[in-house]
């Protein structure tokens, strides 16, 4: 589950992470008052953020014409504006594609003065099975970019899980960063506060770029997180009640917000075959597959290791309401699953939707012979494959690839 950069900096706010001072708001008037009280407090420029689930908002484009989803603003009057042109408005980023998401909320912030620009991050190393951080003095861009063009800038840190963060650990990518004299300390704390996050609130990564130097009023340096992206581990959500409420469904696409009501594992894709498989690694090179023959995938949907005949039927109704879906690839490897039961639900599923698409299915494993006897004597027309090769060769021959 994602969050906005409003959240985020709550949670790490909550951590001991030092985050600009500002406030969320739905309304001109409420941005203005808000960054009334920031110019009040010694603010001398305020930021307006449009807060949706997506990069590359300061360099995006308003469906209106407007440019930029991020402005820098000297006056309260010019935050008003810049709110106005943004609210409610549809912004198309290199991250959303070209529909763009509506703006339906803004981050107003003060705006400190930056001095240097660098990167942070928590995630996961699956290699190890540790949390990792990722450090760069190469802030503000693209880690991708940094990892591509300059692989010697990136600092990596693998953390014990058992102990969690050391200090040591801390102060070797602070230094590593180049931080010192009066910023040292405090980077030392958040450094500590951001993986601290990561691990209490079971985040799947923290991202925190730009992480900045910046001079305060009285002209010290300190360093803040600046911005912040944050995507939580869904398996561990019921242990969060707090952040669970944080889920914003508007920024979800329907039928993925539809497939979690079942617990299925659902994300659309451009291709015109569906694939209804259980697990994740089968459903990649399922994926895979469909390309190698010259299919493209329609969707990713995973019903998990033990699916229920209405998840089954769940699963189907949800990749028919995908107009773009000429043909359906059912794959299912039955280990814990029994293949008898998703054989009734293929069964139940196609009668109750009365699907008229062509319909590939290949079963393996438990109970398998039982559950191909299902199809066979369903009178339904459905396409069997021996193998996950001749299902994915029949599908795309049935299409008329």
């Amino acid at each position: 589950m994602n969050i906005h950069e409003y959240q985020a900096k709550q949670l790490l706010a909550q951590h001991g992470v030092t985050v600009p001072p500002g406030e969320v708001c739905d309304t001109p008037d409420a941005a203005k008052a808000i960054a009334q009280k920031l110019f009040t407090a010694g603010a001398t420029l305020v930021v307006v953020k449009s807060q949706i689930h997506a990069g590359g908002r300061g360099k995006g484009t308003f469906k209106s014409g407007f440019q930029g989803g991020v402005k820098l603003c000297k006056t309260a009057d010019d935050v008003f504006e810049k709110a106005e042109a943004m609210l409610g408005n549809v912004l198309v980023t290199k991250q959303t594609g070209a529909e763009g998401r509506l703006v339906k909320k803004l981050l107003v912030a003060a705006a400190p003065e930056i001095k240097k620009e660098l990167y942070l991050a928590v995630l996961l190393d699956r290699a190890t099975s540790r949390p990792i951080i990722m450090a760069s003095t190469e802030g503000g861009v693209d880690i991708e970019e940094v990892a591509e063009k300059s692989p010697e800038k990136i600092v990596k840190e693998w953390i014990d899980p058992a102990v969690g963060i050391m200090p040591y650990q801390a102060r070797k990518i602070a230094t590593a960063l180049g931080l010192k004299g009066d910023v040292f300390n405090p980077a030392v704390k958040l450094i500590t506060g951001v993986y601290k996050t990561s691990w209490e609130c079971d985040a799947a990564m923290v991202e925190i770029n730009p992480l900045c130097i910046v001079v305060g009023p009285d002209g010290k340096e300190t360093i803040v997180a600046v911005d912040a992206k944050m995507s939580l581990d869904d398996n561990a959500l019921y242990r969060h009640p707090e952040i669970q409420a944080m889920r914003d469904l508007g920024e979800e696409a329907p039928l993925e917000i539809e497939a979690s009501k079942f617990n299925l594992n659902y994300i659309k894709l451009d291709g015109s075959i569906a694939c209804l498989v259980n697990g994740a690694g089968l459903a990649m090179a399922t994926m895979d597959i469909i390309q190698h023959f010259g299919g493209l995938p329609a969707n990713f949907l995973d019903v998990g290791g033990g699916a229920s005949k209405e998840q089954v039927t769940a699963a189907f109704k949800i990749i028919l309401s995908d107009p773009n879906v000429k043909g359906i690839l059912v794959n299912i490897f039955g280990g814990i699953m029994d293949c008898n039961v998703i054989a009734t639900g293929i069964v139940e599923a196609v009668r109750e939707t009365g699907l008229k698409l062509p319909l590939v299915v290949r079963l393996e494993g438990n109970n398998v012979q039982a559950g191909k006897k299902t199809l066979g004597e369903s009178g339904l027309t459905i396409i069997t494959g021996d193998s996950m090769a001749d299902a994915a060769k029949k599908i795309v021959q049935a299409l008329g690839k």
